[in-house]
């Protein structure tokens, strides 16, 4: 197994801004801060592990790229408010002067990963970029997010590589909602977004938002109750992610792989430790191996917790390339004991709803297809 690995020193250098204006609130950066990317890959040089993975580099997004999802107004008013100093691309989305330069670098390492997955170069890959994307929707950005990195990976692979069928899987805290409404019509394009219940955006991520004409039913969304952790996300998996998969029967997977479950995370509320995201990675790769040859591209997205971050990716990454390191989560055993990370019987309940709601109810294994 061939894992592919990116990351551009610049994704550091994003400007967030400033956490509030707020004239009482006392200045403070934005949560979106590089500390915790930038340890990841930090601990996966040190651990020995990134010297065993194939080298991806990065490359900015053209305007044809960009053009798949967002529109050009959008584009000229990025461009022109970062050669200006900087700016608002959208709530909660500030940007400095490199603002254009390092979000269409995010992209663009979205888009080299995807082409070195389906060049069969490796055959799976980690994208560590930043700022993150899933918030960012045609015409404005939201969240952190400036352009789609997932949904503009997405219409790459369609559009230069002819795949089919597409699964986006987003365990980041927050919704997915820009993936959502760029394929929201699309039948060809499975959108599953696990994510906070009425968190952020609070307007978005019901469970009744299943797609929309002949994309209708090809949207599922996994509302889950504040403080879900480690059970209940599995479970959501067991009875929600990998039938819908294996239903689905892609030629290709995304992960918009945000670690802001994390129970340390700033902006989050949910009780996930790092063998959480082992654990769905593994799950994940299963489907890959079953419907995708293996092809699959992991999209960094939200993760705040600069002390934790490092050790969720880390592992992450460690599943993708089938290899273990000598390095030992030291907040492992506080996390998977703290009260809570059993399946609670409203977060059952919430993932029954999901499942019902997804036709899901009776899915089992034989519904796959081999590759």
């Amino acid at each position: 197994m061939t894992t592919g690995f990116l990351w551009d020193e610049r994704y550091a250098w994003h400007d967030a801004g400033p956490a509030s204006s707020n004239r009482w609130a006392e200045p403070w950066p934005a949560f979106d801060r590089p500390e915790a990317k930038r340890r990841l890959r930090g601990l996966t040089e040190a651990s020995g592990l990134l010297a065993q993975l194939a080298p991806i580099a990065a490359r900015p997004a053209s305007d044809e790229e960009l053009l798949r999802f967002h529109d050009a107004d959008y584009l000229k008013k990025i461009a022109e408010m970062s050669a200006a100093g900087g700016g608002e691309a959208g709530e909660a989305a500030t940007f400095g002067p490199n603002g254009d330069e390092v979000a269409r670098l995010a992209a663009g390492g979205c888009l080299a990963a995807t082409d070195a997955v389906l060049n069969g170069e490796v055959e799976n890959a980690y994208a560590l970029v930043r700022p993150c994307g899933h918030h960012a929707e045609p015409d404005r950005g939201r969240g952190f997010c400036i352009f789609g990195n997932v949904a503009l990976a997405v219409h790459h692979a369609r559009a230069m590589h002819n795949v089919s069928r597409v699964a986006v899987i987003d365990w980041d805290v927050h919704h997915g909602n820009g993936t959502q409404m760029a394929f929201y019509d699309d039948p060809d394009v499975l959108t599953i977004s696990l994510h906070q219940d009425g968190y952020y955006p609070v307007d978005s991520g019901r469970l009744d938002e299943t797609g929309v004409g002949a994309g209708n039913g090809f949207n599922i969304n996994l509302p889950l109750p504040p403080g879900s952790g480690h059970g209940a996300y599995i479970a959501a998996f067991e009875k929600v992610v990998t039938p819908a998969v294996d239903r689905f029967m892609p030629d290709l997977i995304f992960v918009a792989c945000g670690f802001d479950a994390a129970m340390s995370d700033p902006l989050g509320r949910m009780l996930c430790h790092r063998d959480t995201f082992r654990e769905m990675t593994r799950a994940t790769l299963a489907l890959a191996d079953t419907h995708c040859q293996g092809r699959l591209v992991m999209c960094q997205e939200g993760g705040y917790a600069p002390s934790y971050v490092p050790f969720c990716g880390l592992a992450v990454i460690e599943e993708l390339s089938g290899i273990r390191t000598e390095v030992e989560d030291p907040l492992l055993d506080w996390y998977s004991a703290i009260a809570g990370q059993k399946l609670q019987p409203a977060q059952e309940q919430a993932i029954d709803a999901a499942a019902r709601q997804a036709g899901l109810t009776g899915c089992h294994s034989e519904n796959r297809r081999k590759s």
